[in-house]
């Protein structure tokens, strides 16, 4: 039997005059840059033949490419730790919790100077990692260590969510039918968190193509190698304003398919839940 609250629905009604105008002013805040943006990034003399330049050709590819591969890592790694703090209560795990939230707080130019200061020349990591040869900081390596460092706690609360709400039952009734605890997992478990672990994907690889701070404190800003789009936006500020706009505007459209895939899926959570 569905909720209660499954079947409410909502009536049109009069909105009262001051809430009305309280509400004018931070519509207008929110509302009037966005427009700004997009009347600006459409003019064709500014955004024509911006889109097909060499800054945001690379700065489209490298930032694609970076995300994706960060997007692979955060799935790769964030997921057994969503699953451990969704099911298994151990000493240190409120402390974990807190490390793990930190970076969807912490200010992204710390973020890039923790980074630096760890596999940096001068960092905790950096001595081992010259005798092995390996220099990650202002490479496009550390592109995708930062977008992961930023990124993961996005992915890892999604999924913990998605596997509280699977109902320990039916795992079980899996077990007993003689699945192992791996087959358990994916053909059960994954399955039935996978809106919740979608929607955290998707916030991930967005939170990914947009990271600017911690990027440009790790890795520099070089064109062809760490100049991702938001860093070519802050670069074309200064000579190219149709390039700027173009990359812009493509983050824009990003942002807003992002939020409109995450409100499906968090639709689709919720029903399977009722």
């Amino acid at each position: 039997m569905m909720a209660p609250s499954s079947h409410r629905r909502w009536q049109l009604s009069p909105v009262p005059w001051p809430l009305f105008l309280l509400s004018i002013l931070p519509l207008a805040l929110l509302l009037l840059p966005l427009f700004s943006l997009v009347w600006r990034g459409a003019a064709p003399s500014l955004g024509g033949e911006a889109l097909s330049s060499l800054l945001v050709r690379r700065a489209l590819v490298l930032s694609l490419t970076t995300s994706t591969l960060s997007l692979l890592l955060v799935l790769a790694f964030g997921t057994p730790v969503a699953f451990l703090l969704a099911r298994y209560r151990f000493r240190g795990r409120k402390i974990l919790e807190t490390v793990v939230a930190l970076p969807m707080v912490l200010p992204p130019a710390v973020a890039g100077l923790a980074l630096l200061m760890t596999f940096g020349r001068k960092g905790i990591l950096g001595p081992l990692l010259e005798v092995t040869g390996v220099s990650l900081a202002f490479t496009s390596a550390a592109v995708v260590l930062a977008q992961c460092f930023v990124s993961a706690p996005f992915y890892i609360r999604a999924a913990r969510a998605g596997f509280e709400e699977i109902e320990p039952e039916l795992e079980q009734v899996a077990a007993t039918l003689g699945e192992s605890s791996w087959g358990v997992f994916r053909r059960v478990t994954v399955p039935l968190a996978a809106p919740s672990l979608l929607g955290g994907a998707v916030m991930a690889w967005a939170r990914s193509l947009g990271e600017f701070g911690a990027t440009i404190m790790f890795a520099g800003n070089f064109q062809g190698r760490t100049r991702t789009m938001p860093l070519a936006i802050y670069t074309a500020l200064e000579s190219d304003l149709g390039a700027a706009l173009a990359l812009a505007l493509l983050l824009l459209f990003v942002s807003t398919v992002v939020l409109a895939l995450v409100e499906v899926f968090g639709a689709r959570s919720s029903g399977s839940r009722q």
